[in-house]
């Protein structure tokens, strides 16, 4: 009798091992969730770098005067009266676009 039990009990905490390991909520789907969670932990840090960057660009442009001049010159082109503007072109790029547009 006391054999039967001893099997029974054994029998009964393979099953449990079992379910432990491989079953819904085991130890697999934790391993699993707390992967996606340092994943996401990391998308987090990235996009709160992202967003800490444009807020101060944003706070940069509502109070400063050079980053808008900066952006307007670099982005728009645009000038202050009185200034001229001059485009340096580099020999070496001149003499290769020359050579494209005969097709050689």
């Amino acid at each position: 009798m006391l054999r039967w039990v001893a099997l029974v009990l054994v029998v009964v905490l393979i099953a449990l091992q079992v379910r432990l390991w491989t079953g819904q909520g085991g130890l697999r789907d934790v391993w699993r969730l707390q992967q996606r969670v340092a994943e996401q932990k990391a998308e987090n840090d990235r996009l709160k770098k992202r967003n800490e960057t444009l807020s101060a660009e944003v706070e940069d442009l509502k109070h400063g005067e050079e980053a808008i001049e900066e952006r307007a010159r670099a982005e728009l082109g645009l000038l202050k009266p009185g200034e001229t503007f001059y485009q340096v072109v580099e020999p070496a790029a001149a003499g290769r676009d020359d050579a494209d547009a005969h097709g050689h």
